[in-house]
């Protein structure tokens, strides 16, 4: 049965990749089973966060693996299970001062205090278990188009200290390994969680200049434009999209972050996301593309402040993705926050998001 968490115009879509195909033999027809997604979901039951009673919901990435098998949009062969990443893929983006620490339970009170989980070993596998999910959804990506890993997006860990929730920073972890492989030279992220990626902008951060406003013609958004803030970066080039009043109070500067007023709807959160990519792409020509798929510009979140719909995130997830398909760039994605009042409203969202790039990179059908 179809989950009614699915939006209606997703039932085409579910019926094209129910996972099953007829082929004729003799005038009979037989049922075989293939692989319904032409791309990999990266997913482990360890994904789980031992952190207890949190706004985080730590269940939510064993949530969005049913919903995504029980609606059949995905089927179990389209999964793939990680290996944690190796301590020294984690050095590649953070100091061994600190590896050291989380790899001996030596963390200070004021640095578990910033991180906003407790710690604990298994906190610290489930890390870096989400860091080698990143790594097998970027490899997977360049060999695929696009990869999905049913988690990570960790993008407010720092290469010193984590923070907000973020332990690893899974995303730069892959990008750092892929380099290190000679798989790419350049990488471009696209954040599109309701917190700006301080962790994403300082790891990055590499000899910065400053620049002038870039050329918008987005629209203004209750009574004034967002503020576009851009600097110029080296080997990756960071894009930030989320509400300025939040979360972080100091913001370093990404390659480009647009910062949103309270409130914004959909239609002119897209048309700043199809500014800010466009602008981006002028200037850069990404290897990699790695999407940080937040959940939490919905307008239920109990972090955020803006006030996207359901389908308003769809339609965000299928504008990435178009535009990483229309350009031939490999994109790899990780899930990000979310903390909608209702669990199930994240979930939808996240799921949401394999069922847009189900849509996006669909093979061509023959006539």
């Amino acid at each position: 049965m179809v989950s009614k968490n699915l939006c209606p115009s997703h039932f085409g879509m579910l019926r094209n990749y129910i996972g099953l195909r007829f082929a004729q033999d003799d005038n009979d027809f037989c049922l075989s089973s293939r692989a319904m997604l032409p791309f990999k979901l990266i997913y482990s039951d360890e994904y789980y966060l031992p952190i207890g009673q949190h706004v985080f919901p730590a269940e939510k990435y064993r949530r969005i693996h049913r919903r995504l098998v029980e609606t059949g949009v995905a089927d179990p062969s389209d999964f793939v299970t990680p290996q944690p990443a190796s301590d020294q893929d984690i050095l590649l983006a953070h100091t061994p001062a600190y590896v050291n620490k989380l790899k001996t339970g030596t963390l200070s009170a004021r640095e578990e205090l910033q991180l906003e989980v407790p710690y604990s070993p298994e906190l610290v596998h489930a890390f870096w278990l989400a860091a080698g999910g990143s790594i097998l959804a970027a490899e997977y990506a360049l060999k695929d188009g696009v990869a999905i890993n049913i988690g990570g997006g960790f993008h407010h860990a720092f290469p010193d200290h984590g923070e907000g929730f973020c332990m690893i920073h899974d995303v730069a972890v892959a990008i750092r390994r892929m380099q290190k492989d000679g798989k790419i030279r350049t990488a471009m992220t696209v954040d599109c969680d309701v917190h700006q990626g301080n962790g994403t902008a300082a790891i990055f951060a590499g000899t910065r200049t400053s620049s002038d406003p870039l050329p918008s013609n987005g629209p203004s958004v209750l009574g004034r434009k967002p503020l576009i803030r851009g600097a110029h970066a080296g080997d990756v080039f960071t894009i930030s999209l989320h509400q300025e009043n939040n979360y972080p109070m100091y913001k370093p500067p990404s390659s480009i972050d647009v910062d949103l007023p309270d409130g914004i709807t959909d239609d002119d959160y897209l048309a700043w996301l199809d500014n800010a990519l466009s602008s981006g792409l002028r200037q850069f020509e990404p290897d990699l593309m790695c999407y940080v798929a937040g959940a939490d510009p919905y307008r239920e979140d109990q972090l955020g402040g803006l006030q996207l719909s359901l389908e308003g995130l769809k339609r965000r997830d299928e504008l990435v993705f178009r535009v990483a398909k229309a350009r031939d760039i490999p994109v790899m994605v990780t899930y990000a926050g979310g903390y909608a009042l209702k669990v199930e409203d994240t979930v939808t969202i996240h799921s949401n998001t394999v069922i847009a790039a189900a849509e996006v990179f669909q093979p061509a059908r023959n006539a």
